[in-house]
């Protein structure tokens, strides 16, 4: 099992070279990312956009343009368009946003024409590295989903199951956080917590181990479990962590990057290819992170 975002970093580096397509990709910390992933044969790059101000900002980053494929398009609609096509439309190919809102490019993925689509709703997976945590934390669902149902719960377990599975974490254990371990009727998120485990016995949520409700030093600290005598087999190992609502997931998110130093890589899960979607204040190594992270994922 993968621990480290190194060890992530090495695997991405072990398989073969994927193609990502950067949608409006006239971004200097996208490029950076983007470069830093080419030269370690992580993936070939097709930049989609408006190719003079693309090859501007390599320039001013000192990257040779020739190792990078063109496609001249200065609306960024029909950049967006184009870059979810060609994605679609070749195996082991992935997108990645770039300079570009995030309504535009992901209204494009859901084409119901060529299109990403599928089943399963699309959802925001993390997953991070605490030097004081002794593995991998995954984490749904902070930039996507800002009030999930509970069968909109089901399939955010699904897709960072999937995730889970590209870095060969099988049969991952799932924790539905809410703010205490057990379900009162006024608390939404432990009502859920009921009824997901009840969907993980009944089979109905597959290959990985639910359980719940936890808060979340229970969930992660067994020692906090035990003192708190809390009987879940789980509790205190938690590999995926499922929040309640968007404003947890955000703000778990960004206090690990910005106040406990974590090294992070997130990636749009339930489409028929990863997405790499960062946040415009994510550092240069968290978007290559993310791109490692979705070539995985894509050749999964």
């Amino acid at each position: 099992m993968i621990k480290t975002m190194e060890e992530l970093i090495l695997k991405a580096k072990e398989i073969s070279t994927s193609t990502m397509v950067v949608a409006c990709a006239a971004d200097e910390h996208v490029l950076e990312a983007v470069e830093l992933a080419r030269v370690n044969n992580i993936i070939n790059g097709v930049l989609v956009g408006d190719e003079t101000e693309i090859k501007t900002v390599l320039k001013s980053l000192d990257i040779e343009i020739n190792n990078y494929q063109f496609i001249d398009e200065v609306d960024k609609t029909k950049a967006c368009l184009k870059s979810v096509k060609l994605v679609s439309e070749n195996k082991g190919y992935f997108l990645m946003k770039g300079l570009v809102d995030t309504s535009i490019i992901l209204k494009a993925a859901l084409n119901k024409e060529f299109g990403l689509r599928t089943k399963n709703r699309i959802s925001h997976v993390s997953v991070l590295e605490v030097s004081t945590h002794n593995k991998l934390i995954f984490m749904s669902d902070g930039a996507m989903n800002i009030a999930p149902t509970l069968d909109e719960k089901r399939q955010i377990i699904e897709n960072s199951v999937n995730i889970a599975r590209a870095i060969n974490l099988i049969n991952p254990k799932v924790g539905i956080i809410g703010a205490v371990e057990k379900v009162n009727p006024q608390m939404e998120a432990t009502l859920d917590a009921a009824e997901l485990i009840k969907m993980n016995k009944d089979g109905i949520i597959k290959d990985c181990i639910v359980g719940g409700p936890f808060a979340l030093d229970n969930a992660i600290s067994k020692e906090a479990a035990i003192q708190k005598g809390i009987k879940d087999p789980i509790a205190g190992d938690i590999d995926i962590l499922i929040m309640p609502r968007i404003e947890s997931g955000n703000i778990f998110y960004k206090t690990m990057l910005f106040l406990a130093n974590a090294k992070g890589a997130s990636v749009i899960a339930g489409a028929k290819k990863p997405i790499v979607l960062t946040s415009r204040a994510d550092s240069t190594i968290s978007k290559y992170n993310s791109i490692a992270l979705a070539a995985l994922v894509a050749r999964n």
